[in-house]
């Protein structure tokens, strides 16, 4: 079970006079037949032991004030901890102090969740104190000790306990429950880069969906824009639910990819500030993909989102409405505009859209969606001439023919380059210049 590298580690520390055990989250995963990501060892070795047991071995500063040193063995760093208690938490995130331990338990009794709160012993034995097998049996998310002390050390485990549920598919043990229900106002005491550090874990994981409908106050404390979709009836018979839920269900049929996630979440937001009822009493949502990029934007900002997937996600979030060509010709036209990896994107975020939608409803818009698809497909199937860099001729060959340089030669190639991807013109160098010859 142990890799080598880590039982390297064991033993060296074991054979100078310490105790010495894999711990936390690798003992969880090796327990649930998972391979862990990575593994750490708590010892009751003082850093400056550690130092010393290792010191011929490349070392990290992982942060030494609180006991851990990094050593790297077979160029994988592996974390050793002393063990530790931790002292007050004044600002709800990290110790004012800790105090070095010579034994396991008070170690393990300082951290998060029951599941996290093993390690195994010489043997490979689990050492558990606190109920953390059984926890894992029954798929269940539960504080060490009491959950109100646990999240007032450090808010942002409210936001890791929905992480693990999110991505084990488990339930949240009820008194665990209610007082991350009750405590979500410590999260505002959290950087915003390890708030959406945890919120990224959280949409990605199966039970996204679950985990955002049972704990809408948690991600209301964090995404206020949200807020306004709970509750807010559409009055629409393309739907049959608030703008939450109908939310939750785009989010519960799309991939677990982060982009796909984040745009499902921020589509509709815009929709409450732009609803106007007719006189059929029929709800509309005039300008609402705009407003919701707006409103993506600022979340997204505040969160310090990568500039990366910022932008994939607002592009995604104010063309999630938009009604595609049905023709051959105009596809190409929006496929050269936009590039294929856009609009891909695009109709995964307007099936999942689709899904969400009324049963009354969900047919045709998902039929909407399949001709689109096949279109597009059916068009790249061609290779067609996507960029300038594709197209058979270039400016030089334009140049050669007599045209004079400037601005005219980039809008004669954009020409060429649009009736070749419309399939108007093959793009074939003959057939290019012959063209450009009757422009110029």
């Amino acid at each position: 079970m142990i890799p080598e590298h880590v039982s390297f580690i064991l033993d060296r520390l074991r054979r100078a006079g310490h105790r010495a055990y894999p711990v936390g989250g690798c003992v969880r995963d090796s327990l649930r037949g998972v391979t862990p990501h990575d593994w750490d060892v708590c010892t009751s070795a003082r850093p400056e032991q550690i130092e010393q047991v290792f010191s011929e071995r490349p070392q990290i500063d992982a942060g030494r004030k609180h006991g851990t040193i990094a050593v790297i063995v077979d160029h994988t760093p592996v974390e050793i901890t002393t063990f530790r208690a931790d002292g007050a938490y004044l600002d709800n995130r990290h110790p004012t102090q800790v105090t070095f331990l010579t034994e396991l338990e008070g170690d393990l009794s300082r951290r998060d969740f029951t599941i996290n709160a093993m390690a195994l012993d010489e043997d490979e034995r689990p050492i558990d104190l606190f109920g953390g097998r059984q926890d894992l049996e029954n798929r269940l998310i539960r504080t060490v000790g009491d959950p109100n002390t646990r999240f007032a050390e450090d808010g942002l485990r409210i936001l890791r306990g929905l992480r693990f549920a999110s991505q084990l598919d488990f339930t949240i043990e009820p008194i665990t429950a209610r007082a991350m229900r009750e405590g979500r106002a410590l999260l505002q005491n959290i950087s915003a880069e390890r708030v959406f550090s945890e919120l990224k874990g959280i949409l990605v994981g199966p039970a996204a969906a679950r985990i955002l409908r049972d704990y809408s106050s948690v991600f209301f404390t964090i995404l206020p824009e949200l807020a306004p979709m709970e509750g807010f009836w559409q009055h629409s018979p393309y739907h049959d639910s608030d703008v939450w839920e109908h939310t939750l269900r785009s989010v519960a049929a799309s991939p677990e990819e982060l982009v796909y996630r984040l745009a499902l979440l921020f589509h509709d937001c815009g929709k409450p500030a732009c609803f106007f009822r007719d006189e059929k009493g029929i709800g509309h949502f005039y300008g609402h993909p705009q407003r919701s990029r707006e409103m993506a934007e600022t979340a997204l900002r505040r969160l310090k989102c990568d500039s990366d997937t910022r932008e994939r996600v607002l592009y995604l979030v104010e063309k999630h409405d938009t009604w595609l060509p049905d023709t051959e010709k105009g596809m190409a036209r929006l496929l050269l505009k936009e590039g294929a990896d856009r609009l891909k994107d695009l109709l995964i975020i307007e099936r999942c859209d689709a899904l969400a939608h009324a049963p009354a409803a969900r047919g045709s818009a998902l039929a909407n969606v399949e001709r689109w698809a096949a279109l597009l497909n059916s068009l790249l199937q061609k290779q067609p001439c996507l960029s300038l860099h594709d197209l058979a001729v270039s400016g030089k060959d334009l140049l050669a023919l007599g045209m004079a340089p400037g601005p005219q030669v980039g809008a004669l190639l954009n020409q060429m380059l649009e009736l070749t991807a419309e399939g108007a013109l093959p793009n074939e160098r003959d057939t290019l210049l012959a063209f450009a010859r009757t422009q110029i």
